[in-house]
């Protein structure tokens, strides 16, 4: 299959890049050029007509099985689990329609998201690609205890981890800090200290998992910054002086010096902060001076919280620019080959590139001159088949 007529971001460049055309055999891309004729003619050829192409968009932090409909964390695991595939379906359909091509999910309590992902890897289900973390370890009575992840110290965490393991998991995730949602779980606090993150970090690297940290707390940063953990989900930086407030430059230098990644979950219902002087501000410095650093943060939106739509990533990159201080381009990088390569499928998407799967999104403008045209993709293709969302 050819793919003609196009404007091409690989998902590096600054600008777009001298090629035209590309080159689809199954779901990899096999080459991209500035001319569609070598086209054989028993080759298909697909004219899109000046469509801008850039690579699919990464989602770092979601959570399939949440129904952001619903406030209490505690009614979401009430309807029946047939019910809650099926909800979890059209959130994946939705989310490839929007031109999300491959979300990480991180966390639920029985394993349904694992059950999706096969379904949509075996072809049975279209769907956005996912990779899976299973239960995340917490503390007893911690951030997301209910979902069954609960451990004491380093011996039921790695016990933890066995299970997920025997589920078929693709990464690992644990609550180093408090949460928002969980009554009686504090932010602030950290739920494990260095040595038993480094023991979760230790077997999960044994297994070859990357360990995503739920941190909020500056404690719980340190701690996960000392264990080696791939990324960092949230960094609020939220001390006894408040959210935000206890930004650690030093913590920040050994997070670039064992190239930690930040996914800041910023979401489209960040909008409504802009103005805000205090906040906006706060918030802006921290992830300014952590780039500044060397830092790399990429596009994530903690998807299913209350609010917090699986399919509105699109719409929450300009707001995560924003906030972030990044670039069109650098905004973009960070939706897709920078989280590719943070979320251990650099080899496989994130980029328009031979070798890679053919997972791409087409626009009628080119969202580097506008992120705001990531809302409104025309078609959107998933493993090398194209799939037409225009109203």
């Amino acid at each position: 299959m050819w793919l003609k007529n196009l404007n091409i971001w690989d998902g590096v460049s600054d600008e777009l890049i001298a090629a035209n055309a590309i080159k689809i055999n199954g779901n990899e891309i096999t080459a991209i050029t500035d001319s569609s004729s070598k086209a054989q003619d028993d080759e298909q050829v697909h004219d899109l007509q000046g469509l801008y192409c850039i690579p699919g968009l990464i989602d770092a932090h979601v959570h399939m099985c949440l129904n952001p409909s619903l406030k209490d964390p505690l009614e979401q695991d009430k309807p029946d689990d047939a019910v809650i595939i099926a909800e979890m379906t059209t959130r994946a359909e939705q989310m490839l329609a929007a031109g999300i091509t491959t979300a990480r999910d991180l966390g639920g309590g029985n394993w349904l998201e694992l059950e999706l992902r096969d379904q949509i890897n075996r072809g049975e289900v279209v769907g956005t690609r996912l990779i899976c973390s299973g239960q995340p370890i917490t503390s007893v009575g911690g951030h997301c205890y209910f979902w069954g992840g609960e451990a004491t110290d380093a011996t039921d965490a790695l016990g933890v981890i066995k299970r997920q393991i025997s589920h078929g998991v693709d990464l690992i995730k644990v609550m180093a800090t408090g949460g928002t949602i969980t009554k009686g779980s504090t932010p602030s606090n950290a739920q494990f200290d260095a040595d038993v993150l480094k023991a979760i970090v230790d077997e999960a690297t044994a297994n070859d998992f990357h360990v995503a940290a739920h941190c909020h707390g500056t404690a719980g940063i340190k701690n996960a910054t000392s264990a080696g953990v791939s990324t960092i989900e949230h960094c609020s930086w939220v001390s006894e002086e408040g959210w935000g407030r206890g930004y650690d430059a030093e913590i920040v230098e050994e997070m670039r010096a064992k190239g930690v990644v930040v996914s800041p979950t910023i979401n489209a219902g960040w909008k409504r902060f802009i103005g805000s002087k205090q906040f906006e501000s706060m918030v802006k410095g921290n992830y300014t001076k952590m780039r500044e650093a060397g830092i790399k943060l990429i596009a994530s939106t903690d998807a299913g919280i209350p609010n917090v739509f699986h399919h509105d990533l699109p719409k929450a990159i300009p707001v995560f620019a924003h906030f972030a201080g990044l670039s069109n381009a650098g905004a973009l990088r960070a939706a897709t080959s920078d989280c590719a390569e943070a979320i251990g499928l650099g080899a496989v998407v994130g980029k328009v590139a031979v070798g890679l799967d053919a997972d791409l999104v087409f626009y009628s403008d080119n969202p580097l001159n506008n992120l705001d045209v990531l809302a409104s993709p025309v078609k959107v293709m998933s493993r090398g088949r194209l799939i037409d969302v225009a109203g």
